[in-house]
């Protein structure tokens, strides 16, 4: 069976991969479904100090992504076209790279298309306030923290600069 092609969104907070999503999902010529980081991250069960039966928060935050990135090979496998709305790190302790590096290798020989979604800081800042459902100041501690990997994107899209539409239809011409 043909793989379903993924286009992966790596954006910080706020930069607007969800709204690029939408706008891509409008405008491509076949279906695509959206697997966004949100949806498995927030439905883990609430931790009680921290820690849930035992299982502190990080770790079931880590798991739930790994199960994000199986659940992203599935789809792919089923022939399914999927957008990743996605936010992975530069940090110091290395796990989320490597979780990433892991799911990279996963899909290496997979079709994808991976996007960079920048937003200038300032922009960001308004957004996060706009919105109402933000930690203030989480966009300018992710921008500090740095997007991994850095580089070696197939296209880089400002949502600050451009218009969705035209994010959308440049990420479009560059599908493989």
């Amino acid at each position: 069976m043909k793989k379903g092609h993924i286009i992966w969104l790596n954006g910080v907070s706020s930069a607007g991969k969800s709204s690029l999503t939408q706008e891509l999902q409008k405008i491509l010529p076949v279906p695509y479904f959206c697997i966004g980081q949100d949806t498995f991250t927030d439905i883990i069960a609430p931790c009680v100090s921290g820690y849930f039966n035992g299982i502190d928060g990080d770790s079931l935050w880590y798991m739930a992504v790994d199960a994000m990135y199986h659940t992203i090979k599935a789809y792919s496998d089923m022939g399914l076209n999927v957008i990743v709305d996605h936010v992975v790190l530069n940090q110091d302790d290395g796990k989320e790279q490597n979780l990433f590096n892991s799911c990279r290798d996963t899909l290496k020989n997979y079709p994808i298309t991976s996007v960079k979604v920048i937003c200038s800081l300032e922009e960001l800042k308004r957004r996060e306030v706009n919105r109402g459902d933000r930690d203030i100041g989480n966009a300018e501690w992710q921008v500090k923290q740095g997007l991994y990997p850095l580089d070696g994107y197939d296209v880089v899209v400002d949502t600050n600069e451009m218009s969705l539409q035209e994010c959308a239809e440049n990420i479009c011409k560059t599908i493989k």
